[in-house]
């Protein structure tokens, strides 16, 4: 409905904060069969606001297995902590979400079957924040210099 899109043209995965990590095979099955045989054209990594996991990553509760599941973003909270605690509560958990999808955004852009996709066919990847309160989808500007793309391609592109 956001995307304005029929059933069935969309194919969704979805998991607790939207983290996405080069190890989580559920992921990345979905990755690889939606980018390897359904040939995707775009793969959007999209946050929202309010998000129940971020909130979590901020309050430093125990919550039990999910603590593990979390550790990414805790992780994302600690390299950008003086970042984040000068802003305002609302304002930290809406740059957490950025900074997660940002994240995701790398994890995709590194995958392998991802960088052939993008190579051979033109599979674009989208970095995007929905705000729940006003229904608003905002794409984030995930652009990247040359530099930056072949020091990736020379680090994690793979041939058969």
């Amino acid at each position: 409905m956001i995307l304005g899109l029929q059933p069935g043209d969309v194919f969704v995965h979805r998991n607790i904060a939207n983290i996405l990590t080069p190890t989580d095979l559920n992921s990345l099955s979905v990755i690889q069969y939606a980018v390897q045989y359904l040939k995707v054209k775009h793969i959007v990594v999209s946050g929202h606001t309010k998000c129940g996991g971020v909130a979590a990553a901020m309050a430093n509760k125990k919550l039990g297995l999910i603590d593990t599941w979390l550790l990414p973003l805790r992780a994302l909270r600690r390299d950008n902590l003086k970042l984040l605690e000068n802003l305002g509560p609302d304002e930290a958990a809406l740059k957490l979400v950025e900074l997660n999808v940002r994240a995701g955004v790398k994890v995709l852009e590194e995958n392998p079957v991802v960088m052939d996709a993008m190579q051979e066919r033109g599979l674009k990847i989208h970095g995007n924040i929905y705000d729940v309160a006003c229904g608003e989808l905002r794409e984030l500007d995930i652009e990247e210099d040359e530099e930056t793309v072949r020091s990736r391609k020379t680090a994690f592109k793979t041939d058969a």
